[in-house]
């Protein structure tokens, strides 16, 4: 028996990403700004799933555009290797011990403050 597929593409290798585009990266960080905005100033933080360094470069600049637009530092702070923390002053979270046979690392693009527009310093 012989089947038509139609609208059928091969399948991209797993871990490629396509990138965006600048109108689509634009929209996305304003989506970013709007949504993250709006939680953090309900509840004074908010998580946020980064697993390439492309998405947490992109949070640190959302974190950055808030503290300009409210006039109050931004902290980001690495969750985890997939996840980043936006919070505002008081709001951040205290290092914990780890248990035995755990280390530390440190996520690029994370684990800064924010200062003002364009500065950050590492905490």
């Amino acid at each position: 028996m012989i089947r038509d597929l139609y609208n059928v593409r091969p399948r991209r290798e797993e871990g490629l990403t396509t990138p965006l585009t600048d109108e689509e990266e634009q929209r996305f960080r304003a989506v970013l700004f709007s949504e993250l905005g709006n939680k953090i100033s309900d509840q004074g933080w908010a998580r946020f799933p980064a697993y390439t360094p492309e998405d947490r470069r992109r949070l640190v600049e959302v974190a950055h555009r808030l503290s300009s637009y409210w006039g109050r530092r931004v902290f980001v702070e690495a969750e985890d290797q997939c996840a980043l923390r936006l919070c505002l002053a008081g709001y951040e979270t205290q290092p914990q011990p780890l248990p035995s046979g755990f280390q530390r690392v440190r996520v690029p693009g994370a684990s800064t403050c924010v200062d003002g527009p364009g500065r950050q310093t590492p905490r």
